[in-house]
């Protein structure tokens, strides 16, 4: 018998996030298991207050632009499911939803905090009775997560860091003699320094930039850091400095932190790139513009990689398959066959492997003076920023689809709260 399935997004979106809706869907809609594919308004918050967005009532053309357009489409959510000990009642709010909305599938696309949502879907559905096939589909812009060689989101924002490094810094060069010596971008990065190493690809052996990459794998050293830009200045005239939001000083405390913290009980980073240029301005007198690339960063489909794109829709697409196979409890992979030529496959892994489970830099990617990266970490990057995928362009602005988002019919009586 047919069964309907449960799509959300989770946490910080990407340029490509919707690029693996449009595989869920549209490979749903070929399969003969599944019905329709309700989407989470606002993610898993839409399942426990059963604000399904009914995608069969989107036209085809809408669903296939989906791969083109970046954030959300179905809107996101930074909430996380507690242990079941800690509040039954939220996982009995979804078995009850699923169970009224003849849900038997459940696809949740994020990182590493979806994952441990989708391994708890998949555990407690098996204990209350009402077994769901549930599937991780990986995305973050971070490229955090453990076991897949990589994550869809990263290659599209690592592109556009590789860019606008290269971009700021022939800016810079051009105006340096009598103007700003230090540019400073800061990308985002908590733990994981995967995008403020994609700045270092901004240089190569036709682009000679002084370049300067702060990890959060490598304690902020002020001294040696100070040393370097000077010494980059006065050979080149300028320096390029790419800084991750979460740097760290010598005492453990992040270089950003701003006190506060989001749903997920994580630090809220923010500012590292004016601080850095407050340093320098004070200990250095040089001087200097920083920028700060935020959402800019993880929304810029404009400049997508097509192998991120290539890959979003290919897990999207290989979660469907595999649940309906009967297979749950499980993340999709992108599993790296080559470098040189890039080639891939898509795999999978039990999701107890990867939920709460962070990637780090590898030390062998990080240079010896824990200011760049090595040709190992470029032959790595280099084929995630392959490709332009451009989206349709109209009166000189990118095209994207906009869904009606239509709700299906509520059928508990009661609403929940969270």
């Amino acid at each position: 018998m047919k069964k309907n399935a449960f799509y959300a997004q989770s946490g910080g979106v990407t340029a490509v996030i919707n690029a693996s809706a449009c595989g869920v869907i549209q490979t749903a809609k070929n399969t003969d298991l599944i019905d329709k594919v309700y989407a989470g308004h606002n993610g898993i918050i839409g399942a426990l207050r059963e604000e399904l967005i009914d995608t069969s009532l989107e036209s085809d053309a809408t669903i296939a632009a989906l791969k083109h357009t970046p954030s959300g489409a179905f809107g996101s959510c930074r909430y996380k499911l507690k242990s079941v000990e800690e509040n039954r009642a939220e996982y009995e709010r979804l078995i009850e939803v699923f169970k009224a909305h003849n849900i038997g599938y459940f696809f949740y696309n994020g990182g590493g905090d979806s994952a441990d949502t989708c391994l708890k879907v998949s555990q407690v559905s098996e204990q209350m009775g009402f077994p769901i096939q549930a599937v991780h589909i990986p995305k973050t812009v971070d490229n955090d997560l453990p076991v897949t060689d990589n994550c869809p989101g990263f290659g599209s924002v690592a592109k556009y860091i590789a860019v606008s490094t290269r971009e700021a810094s022939f800016d810079v060069a051009s105006m340096c003699e009598s103007s700003t010596k230090v540019f400073i971008v800061e990308v985002m990065g908590r733990h994981a320094g995967w995008i403020a190493a994609a700045g270092g690809l901004a240089a190569d052996e036709d682009n000679d930039i002084p370049l300067i990459i702060l990890f959060p794998e490598i304690t902020f050293d002020q001294q040696a850091f100070l040393a370097l830009v000077q010494a980059k200045v006065d050979k080149h005239g300028y320096v390029s400095v790419v800084v991750s939001e979460g740097v760290k000083t010598p005492d453990g405390k992040f270089l950003s932190d701003t006190g506060l913290t989001d749903a997920f009980g994580h630090a809220q980073l923010g500012g590292c790139a004016q601080e850095i240029a407050s340093i320098i301005r004070s200990e250095l007198g040089l001087k200097y513009h920083y920028a700060i690339a935020d959402y800019l960063q993880r929304a810029a489909r404009h400049l997508a990689s097509k192998s991120d794109v290539d890959q979003a829709y290919a897990v999207g697409k290989a979660a469907v398959e595999a649940a309906v196979e009967g297979k749950s409890g499980i993340m999709m992979t992108i599993d790296r066959l080559s470098s040189d030529p890039y080639e891939w496959k898509i795999g999978e892994t039990p999701l107890e492997g990867v939920a709460n489970v962070e990637k780090m830099m590898p030390a062998e990617f990080i240079s010896e003076d824990g200011f760049g990266i090595t040709q190992a970490c470029r032959d790595y990057l280099l084929p995630l920023i392959a490709g332009e995928d451009y989206p349709e362009y109209e009166n000189g602005m990118p095209k994207y689809a906009r869904i009606k988002g239509e709700l299906v019919e509520k059928k508990l009586s009661t609403d929940f709260d969270i």
